[in-house]
């Protein structure tokens, strides 16, 4: 017996749905509701209090190994592992064969209803092993498809949905970008960078139960809730998705947006995986992992042909859209610590720790050949990072090595600890790598995203110093600058290259804006105790941070110019934390892009004159805002004197027709007194 998926239940329940917002007074009077209350309420009419039978504790699983008795014992203790987790179990049974064989399927009675409706949902399609897969279903369920009538009547054809302008946002005439700010109790806002003041465009409380995000591209903003996810885009964040997976905690969008990985824990301390096909909503496969709750479990290639995730001495590759294993097998690699895929390429880079006498390895992996196209030995290594150049002309592998270790009880030590950078020239023949080599503690490492550089971060916590190389094609890297006595540990390359912003986090605040094209320091400032620093997909401004959930006070937010000229100043108690709406690639070439650079001072008059007029706008806005309070105020006025004026008689009514208005009205009973009193005194001799 099949069992509906909640994706498919979700469907039916919308394509019914009356939308009383679209319709008039009369239509709403002549209206007939043709839906039943099941369609329509299904998921809350479940909730309702009702009698039980004893059966609705009782779930049906079918798929189970047929065995003998000899592996009956062992199958139970499988059975009873895998569906303990979901509640306690007062009763199981096998139903068998006349010589002792299990018919594969099983009941199974909890204690509660709850538990056999989580055992349902959380365990249907559980796949045992390779021939075994479990299909679940409530005992109580046979009565609701036993009673489907026998003639069948076709459903009535509902009109297609209308979605929303998804890609809205590139069309915006002067090109300003969205960004999203969290707030405490989930309120967020979603803003447009205008100029000169940015502009609010939606603003909602309780948006989200958790986190909230934007995909890769921009297309969606997805917020998180108990009972799954949710993808809202358009002009007006309207729904556009839904997909249900219970207590999720994070969301990691593939690539091209095709595909969508919700994580949620499960109650033995493992976590489930599944991925979500964006366009129709269905589910289409889950992991069930031990490793600990990450964003980055499952890493896709950058054309989402691919995804692959690290096992115990296992490398497994699975290609969409069948979601298998690449050529049915996983690639046995002992020792495998962390890989990262080529941002441009289906090539993977991974590393291998040393085992005694067999050195560190750096493998690069063409993929679906599985041709090992590069292959570099490294030997005395603690650690390896994988840090791709965004083009991915260049490969960076930062090697921690030590001259001594010592291993005490289980525990490793290493001593005399120094760094070695593994640059790897992935378009020349042979793919040639160069080493840089670096005695002093490394803090922070980027690469330059347009371009060919590279920035290091390096030296005593009180006395960094920030390093820039260069990578050109069959050199080996250069040294362009070092900048001495910076008191630094974050680097933030603009998105369009050559400007970067050297930040100190959550202490002093200090950011620094420098030029590579000749490393001139454009602005020393500082915003104290920023917590986040994130630039603009244009590379046009920077915004930095002082979270509330980090520190408490001076929380708020600042925007910058990408020249460190503050532009905006947010201050609020209430701020978390903010992120720019990514933009998808250009689809210029790299021809029409250089083009339009040359061609920019053609319109540089045009862009002064909006600027301009905006401004000048702006300025007249202003000002017509305040004549219209004035305004406003002076009418205000104008009222409560006539008012005043008419309620004249009844003062003087009770006030003996004393005109009290006038402070000389009643001379009568006005006293004067006058006192004198010495002020100064000046004392002149004559002679």
């Amino acid at each position: 017996m099949a069992k509906k998926k909640d994706s498919e239940k979700h469907e039916d329940g919308q394509r019914g749905k009356y939308n009383k917002d679209d319709a008039d007074a009369n239509e709403l009077e002549n209206f007939v509701d043709d839906i039943t209350d099941e369609e329509l309420l299904g998921d809350i009419l479940q909730k309702r209090p009702k009698v039980s039978d004893g059966v609705d504790t009782v779930i049906i699983v079918d798929g189970v190994p047929q065995v003998n008795p000899e592996r009956f014992e062992k199958l139970k203790v499988v059975i009873t592992k895998i569906f303990a987790q979901f509640g306690k179990i007062l009763n199981d049974y096998y139903p068998k064969s006349e010589n002792g064989h299990t018919k594969g399927y099983i009941f199974i009675e909890y204690e509660k209803h709850e538990s056999a409706l989580e055992a349902v949902t959380q365990a249907n399609n559980y796949k045992l092993d390779k021939q075994h897969t479990f299909l679940i279903n409530l005992f109580s369920d046979y009565k609701k498809y036993n009673d489907i009538p026998e003639k069948w009547e076709p459903p009535t054809v509902q009109p297609f949905p209308e979605r929303p302008n998804l890609q809205y946002f590139l069309s915006e005439p002067d090109a300003f970008d969205q960004y999203y700010v969290y707030n405490i109790n989930s309120h967020i806002e979603v803003w447009l960078n205008s100029n000169p003041q940015p502009t609010k465009l939606v603003e909602r409380e309780k948006w989200t139960e958790s986190l909230i995000m934007w995909s890769p591209l921009g297309t969606y903003l997805a917020t998180l809730h108990k009972q799954g996810v949710v993808l809202w885009g358009g002009p007006n964040f309207t729904n556009v998705l839904k997909l249900s997976h219970r207590n999720v905690q994070f969301v990691d969008f593939s690539p091209c947006e095709q595909y969508l990985v919700a994580y949620a824990p499960l109650d033995n301390g493992e976590q489930k995986l599944t991925i979500f096909d964006i366009r129709t909503g269905a589910e289409k496969r889950s992991f069930i992992s031990d490793a600990p709750m990450a964003g980055n479990v499952l890493r896709w290639s950058k054309d989402d042909k691919y995804f692959a995730r690290i096992g115990h001495n296992t490398l497994s590759v699975y290609e969409t859209p069948s979601f298998g294993l690449l050529d049915k097998k996983s690639i046995t690699v002992n020792g495998i610590r962390d890989f990262s895929w080529s941002p441009r390429d289906n090539v993977l880079a991974y590393w291998v720790a040393e085992d005694k006498d067999v050195p560190a390895r750096v493998v690069l992996l063409e993929i679906p050949s599985r041709k090992e196209i590069r292959a570099n030995n490294l030997f005395n290594v603690a650690d390896c990072k994988i840090h791709w150049q965004k083009a991915g002309d260049y490969l960076c592998v930062k090697v921690d090595r030590y001259a001594k270790i010592k291993r005490e009880k289980g525990d490793v030590k290493y001593s005399g600890m120094y760094f070695n950078f593994e640059i790897f020239h992935m378009r020349e023949k042979n793919i040639p790598v160069d080493s840089v080599e670096i005695k002093e503690p490394i803090h922070a490492f980027a690469w330059e995203p347009i371009g060919s550089k590279f920035a290091i971060i390096h030296g005593e916590p009180s006395n960094n110093s920030v390093s820039f190389y260069n990578v050109k094609s069959g050199q080996a890297p250069v040294l362009l600058k070092k900048l001495d006595k910076h008191f630094c540990s974050h680097l933030f390359w603009s998105p369009a290259g050559q400007y970067i912003v050297i930040a100190e986090i959550r202490d002093s605040g200090a950011l620094e804006f420098v030029d590579t094209a000749d490393f001139t320091t454009m602005c020393s400032t500082e915003h104290y105790k920023a917590t986040d620093i994130e630039w603009d997909p244009t590379g046009r401004f920077v915004a930095t941070g002082v979270s509330s959930w980090k520190t408490k006070g001076d929380t708020g937010y600042w925007i910058w110019s990408f020249q460190g000229r503050i532009l905006n100043r947010f201050n609020t108690n209430t701020y978390c934390h903010m992120q720019w709406r990514p933009r998808p690639p250009t689809l210029l070439s790299a021809k029409q892009q250089k083009d339009t650079k040359k061609s920019l001072k053609k319109y540089t008059s045009q862009f002064e004159t909006k600027d301009k007029m905006r401004m000048t706008k702006a300025s007249k806005e202003v000002i017509d805002k305040r004549r219209k309070l004035i305004k406003e105020f002076e009418e205000y006025r104008s009222k409560r004197l006539d008012d005043w004026n008419k309620q004249k008689a009844e003062r003087m009514a009770i006030r003996s027709h004393i005109d009290t208005d006038e402070l000389d009205s009643d001379d009568k009973n006005v006293q004067v007194e006058k006192v004198e009193f010495l002020v100064k005194e000046e004392v002149t001799v004559i002679d």
